[in-house]
């Protein structure tokens, strides 16, 4: 993307967003994955995932007064999860705007669930640091604004796992194979990288995290995410 249209980009976001930078830096770090620069977007996502939580369990607490916490924190579950957060990161154009190495460019990272999921965490947690916490809770509330929020969701706040498999045998289709491709990284701190197949729709995803059940729930995730899309192709 040339410069004009990038610049174009970064400010149709923030009108996306609601919220313009005064420090713009904090919106490209955010952009930023770790095969791209050391100055990468992961502390950002690290403060943004907990800005999400609280932002959207301040939501729930207001919108929905009589559900105990249970439930609560069920329905908090399904809004934050990792195939709402990609949905909502390809509703605002991320994939367009993210900054990749050229590994993660060929091997289609633009378009992975848990990138663009992240990348999102990381634009509030940049919006916390540019605008405070108003801002931000601002920016979360915008973001879950039309999800029809009410009790009877608690039900719906299932793991991606979980997810596919009903989708599957609600179709009479067999359940999905999972392989593990790699593991790299230190003992305490291994990245693992899963894939997700299933033969007879002949689709396969990948997902990585930091353990072997992370990583099969990311993959899991992205499935869902194929197939639901490939319904309304």
């Amino acid at each position: 993307m040339v410069a004009s249209n990038l610049d174009e980009a970064f400010d149709l976001l923030q009108d996306c967003l609601g919220h313009r930078f005064r420090q713009p830096d904090l919106l490209r770090r955010a952009l930023t994955h770790r095969s791209f620069s050391a100055e990468h977007n992961e502390r950002l996502e690290f403060l943004g995932d907990s800005v999400l939580n609280l932002g959207v369990a301040h939501l729930l607490f207001a919108s929905l007064k009589q559900l105990p916490e249970g439930d609560l924190s069920r329905l908090r579950a399904n809004l934050v999860r990792q195939s709402a957060l990609h949905q909502i990161a390809l509703k605002l154009g991320l994939p367009k705007l993210l900054r990749l190495g050229e590994g993660e460019l060929r091997s289609g990272g633009g378009q992975r669930p848990s990138i663009l999921a992240d990348a999102l965490e990381a634009v509030i947690g940049a919006v916390y640091l540019d605008g405070g916490h108003d801002a931000a809770q601002k920016l979360v509330w915008r973001l879950c604004d039309g999800v029809d929020i009410r009790p009877g969701m608690s039900g719906a706040a299932k793991d991606a796992k979980t997810a596919l498999q009903e989708w599957l045998q609600a179709r009479k289709l067999r359940l999905p194979q999972y392989t593990v491709l790699a593991a790299s990284g230190a003992a305490h701190k291994q990245t693992f990288e899963v894939q997700c197949q299933v033969p007879e729709k002949n689709l396969s995803t990948r997902g990585q995290g930091p353990s072997h059940r992370a990583a099969e729930q990311s993959a899991a995730a992205a499935m869902l995410v194929r197939l639901e899309s490939l319904q309304y192709q």
